[in-house]
């Protein structure tokens, strides 16, 4: 059995995930739809470029409809997919409006079909780094993510839009899916959020107007977990940044973890311990080859679809957090 493929993008998501494919003898991609460049993706993959996302969702020699496009338009497109009878792999997240998100989820398993949200964040070095040390921490009380992203000067692109990027701990939503995965539901949030707007000149000074684009953006949230994990989550990116940091420490009852880059330690009553974090290589080819298992199979896969909707529930709760200036509480997961 040979998966045909329909790929939605062609940015550097739909570009690995492509190569993943066709290194795969199970899958064979067979068309793009993409918002520029297309023709120059097509020819390169050796696909047939097609004009709209439609043609790739609606043709029925399609198995597999691949989401890499722009966040805001992945929820409309996995619909469409879905409603045609398509198995689906998107790029986190599933959508930008948490209703949707949840009708898609439920639409999905409704229908027997592969919703799969890509989440490689799970399977890199630093994730795996830490669910192998957690246990040495004892009892986890505390934790830091902090992920700032310098960028001189700020690009005029989709990720700098936030009708297209979303609310940063939705648009940027491994931060979240990252805790909630290894310390589980979450009780209550709070969030603050400062975006600077690119500004458009047009000669004279009054002449000014604010640009979609923004400059920089930054969020800054806390987030108290069932299990009694406080924990701390900065995202920002940006030209008003000037040291790039992506960095986790985690605070236990037995020792304290830090890690960044790839490498960390590991502090402990015995001492410090050096750990090592494996570099992120070849997450998109082993999450795709996860997916060939799955299709072909039956194999589980390492998440799913219902984990990455609860991730995009905090993720929004966190939106809601920082727009109202309050504390948002959220309702408890129910087990299926």
């Amino acid at each position: 059995m040979t998966i045909r493929v329909g790929v939605v993008g062609t940015g550097y998501a739909a570009r690995v995930r492509v190569e993943a494919l066709l290194a795969d003898a199970r899958s064979h991609p067979v068309m793009v739809a993409g918002h520029q460049h297309t023709a120059a993706f097509a020819n390169t993959y050796g696909l047939k470029a097609v004009p709209s996302w439609q043609k790739v969702v609606n043709d029925a020699d399609i198995d597999l409809v691949v989401v890499a496009n722009v966040s805001a338009w992945h929820g409309d497109v996995v619909e469409a997919a879905l409603n045609a009878g398509k198995q689906v792999v998107v790029e986190y997240p599933l959508s930008l409006d948490l209703a949707q998100a949840q009708r898609l989820e439920r639409l999905a398993r409704s229908q027997g079909l592969l919703l799969h949200v890509e989440h490689i964040e799970l399977l890199g070095g630093l994730h795996m780094a830490m669910q192998t040390h957690l246990p040495r921490l004892g009892l986890p009380r505390y934790v830091s993510y902090r992920t700032l992203n310098p960028v001189h000067p700020a690009p005029m692109k989709w990720t700098y839009r936030q009708d297209l990027f979303g609310f940063p701990f939705c648009g940027a939503l491994s931060r979240v899916h990252r805790l909630t995965n290894l310390f589980g539901p979450v009780e209550r949030v709070d969030c603050c959020t400062q975006v600077v707007a690119q500004v458009i000149a047009k000669g004279l000074e009054e002449q000014k107007e604010r640009s979609p684009y923004f400059r920089n953006i930054l969020s800054s949230a806390r987030l108290w977990f069932t299990c009694g994990v406080i924990a701390e989550l900065t995202y920002g990116k940006g030209d008003q940044f000037w040291v790039h940091r992506r960095e986790v420490e985690v605070q236990g009852s037995l020792g304290a973890l830090v890690l960044g880059g790839n490498q960390g330690q590991l502090t402990t009553a015995a001492g410090v311990e050096a750990i090592a974090v494996p570099p992120r290589k070849g997450l998109f080819l082993k999450d795709t080859a996860m997916v060939l298992n799955y299709l072909t199979e039956g194999k589980p896969l390492y998440v799913s679809a219902a984990e990455s909707l609860y991730a995009l529930t905090v993720g929004d709760a966190l939106r809601r957090a920082s727009e109202l200036g309050e504390t948002v509480y959220l309702e408890h997961p129910k087990p299926r």
